[in-house]
C-alpha cells in the first residue's frame, strides 16, 4: 500500500497514529490529535464511510424533518493534518502492528501503526429470538434510517390501497422494540410522520394507526433519570403510543410478533432498537475484556500493550465516580474519552510539555427529543420538559455537531413552517441492511457510538 506501508530500510521520522473507526470517539480522538500535533505525528483513520455520523439526529432524518447529508459530518472536518483510509477494518496484527482493511470494492491492503486507537463503536444487539433477523429493521446507519422512512411510507400507501380490514390494520401497526434513548425518540418520531401521511390519504380517514413500545425493564429510558422517564411516558402515551413495559418478543414472522405476554400483533413493521454490543472485531483481537469490552486502565490504555488505546462504545474504561464499574456506551462519554485519548497520546509522545491524565467525567445531563414541540431535558441537574427542553435539546446538538450548523437549523425552521413533502426514495432497498450489520456476515455497514 503506497503511503502507508513503509518500505524495510527507509527512515520514519513521525510516528504514525492510526485510528480505527469514527464514531464519536474516534472521530473526536483523530480532530483533537490533528490539532495537537500540528504535523508531528502522522494521524491516520480508518473507516469504511467518509463521514462521522452524528446518530442523535437520525430520528429527525428518518422523520424526514433533516436531509441526510446534514447529519453526516464529512471527515475532511478533523483538519489536514488527518489522513483518511476508506475501507472496513478486517483483521488486527497487534504483534506485527499492523491492521487489514478492504475497501468498497474489496481491495485488501495493509496500514502500519506505531499507535493504535481501537475506537469500532458498536453494532446492534440481537438476541436469540426466532424470526428478528429476518423480520426486523434496526436503526444504525444512514442506509437504515433512509429504508425505515420509505417503509414506514409504504406501508400507509398500501393499507389505503387495500381493502381487508385485517391488511389494513395490520400495515398501520408499528411495534418498537427497546424503550432506551434510541427507541423512545424513534417511536416519538415516526409515529407524527405516520400520522402525517395517514391524513393525506382519503382512504384511510378513520382508520386507526397502532403504536407500540416495548422493553423488558419496568420503565422507558431505564439509563436516565426517573422524572425524565416520566416525562416521555405522559407526552407519547397522550399520542396514543401503547408502552408495554416488562414486555418482549418471543417470535417474529412475516405477519406480526408474538409478545412475551400472549398476545400475537398482526404488523408488517417491526423496529429493532433493543441496543448495541461492542463491534465483533473487539473480541478477535485476542487481549483482554470485559463484558465483550476491551479492558483499559483509567488512561485509555490496553495493559501490556502501552502502544495501544481504546475509547467509545468498544472499551471498558474504568468509571472513576463509580469504582468497580465501567462508563456507559453514551456519545458523551465517547466523545470525552476521544478528546482524552488524543490528548494521552500526545502526552507520551513528548508534544508540548504535556502529562498524560486520567478518564473523569461529570454528568452534563441528558436531552431527549419527542418530536413535534415536546422534548424532556435535565441540563446539570435541572428537570425541563415542553418548549423550554426542546430549545436546550436542539441547542446542545447544534453545539454538540461539529458541521452543518447552519443547514440544520434551517431543517428546522422549514420543517415548522411548511409542510413536510412525503415520498419515497426508493434508494435503500431492504437487503443492503439487514439487522446483522457490522458482523462478520455482514462488515459493510458503518457503526457509531450511540448516545
Amino acid at each position: 500500500m503506497v503511503g502507508l506501508m513503509s518500505a524495510p530500510g527507509t527512515s520514519r521520522p513521525r510516528q504514525r497514529v492510526v485510528i480505527a473507526g469514527t464514531g464519536f470517539a474516534g472521530f473526536h480522538a483523530a480532530r483533537s490529535l490533528g490539532r495537537l500535533a500540528k504535523g508531528r505525528l502522522e494521524v491516520v483513520v480508518v473507516n469504511p464511510t467518509d463521514y462521522f455520523l452524528y446518530l442523535p439526529l437520525l430520528p429527525e432524518v428518518a422523520a424526514g424533518i433533516l436531509d441526510p447529508r446534514t447529519v453526516a459530518a464529512p471527515l475532511a472536518a478533523t483538519g489536514r493534518g488527518v489522513r483518511h483510509v476508506l475501507g472496513a477494518v478486517t483483521d488486527i496484527d497487534t504483534g506485527g502492528r499492523q491492521l487489514t482493511v478492504s475497501d468498497p470494492e474489496g481491495n485488501r491492503r495493509k496500514v502500519r501503526y506505531d499507535q493504535l486507537v481501537i475506537a469500532l463503536g458498536s453494532v446492534n444487539k440481537l438476541l436469540p429470538i426466532p424470526g428478528v433477523a429476518d423480520h426486523a429493521h434496526g436503526f444504525r446507519s444512514l442506509a437504515e434510517a433512509m429504508y425505515l422512512r420509505d417503509h414506514l411510507l409504504r406501508q400507509i400507501e398500501l393499507a389505503d390501497l387495500s381493502a381487508d380490514r385485517a391488511e389494513r390494520d395490520a400495515r398501520c401497526t408499528f411495534v418498537v422494540v427497546g424503550a432506551g434513548y434510541t427507541g423512545t425518540e424513534v417511536a416519538a418520531h415516526l409515529q407524527l410522520l405516520s400520522r402525517i401521511a395517514a391524513r393525506r390519504r382519503a382512504g384511510l380517514a378513520g382508520q386507526k394507526q397502532r403504536w407500540m413500545l416495548l422493553d423488558r425493564a419496568p420503565r422507558i429510558m431505564p439509563e436516565l433519570d426517573p422524572r425524565l422517564s416520566a416525562t416521555a411516558t405522559k407526552v407519547l402515551s397522550a399520542r396514543g403510543i401503547e408502552i408495554r413495559t416488562g414486555t418482549s418478543v418471543e417470535q417474529a414472522t412475516a405477519g406480526g410478533v408474538q409478545l412475551s405476554d400472549g398476545e400475537f400483533v398482526p404488523t408488517r413493521s417491526l423496529i429493532w432498537c433493543v441496543g448495541v454490543r461492542p463491534d465483533p472485531m473487539v473480541a478477535r483481537l485476542g487481549l483482554p475484556l470485559q463484558r465483550g469490552r476491551l479492558t483499559v486502565d483509567e488512561y485509555l490504555t490496553v495493559p501490556g500493550h502501552p502502544e495501544i488505546h481504546a475509547c467509545g462504545d468498544a472499551a471498558a474504561v474504568p468509571d472513576l465516580a463509580r469504582p468497580g464499574s465501567v462508563t456507559a456506551m453514551t456519545a458523551q462519554h465517547a466523545q470525552r474519552q476521544g478528546n482524552l485519548v488524543a490528548a494521552n497520546i500526545a502526552a507520551s509522545c513528548g508534544l508540548g510539555g504535556r502529562t498524560r491524565r486520567p478518564y473523569r467525567h461529570h454528568d452534563l445531563g441528558f436531552v431527549v427529543d419527542l418530536g413535534g414541540m415536546k422534548a424532556a431535558a435535565d441540563p446539570l441537574g435541572v428537570r425541563l420538559s415542553g418548549l423550554p427542553a426542546k430549545a436546550v435539546t436542539r441547542g446542545y446538538h447544534l453545539l454538540a455537531m461539529p458541521a452543518n450548523r447552519t443547514r440544520i437549523a434551517t431543517g428546522w425552521a422549514l420543517d415548522a413552517v411548511f409542510s413536510r413533502q412525503l415520498v419515497q426514495l426508493g434508494l435503500v432497498r431492504s437487503g443492503t441492511v439487514p439487522l446483522t450489520a457490522g458482523t462478520p456476515e455482514h462488515p459493510g455497514l458503518p457503526t457509531t457510538a450511540a448516545p
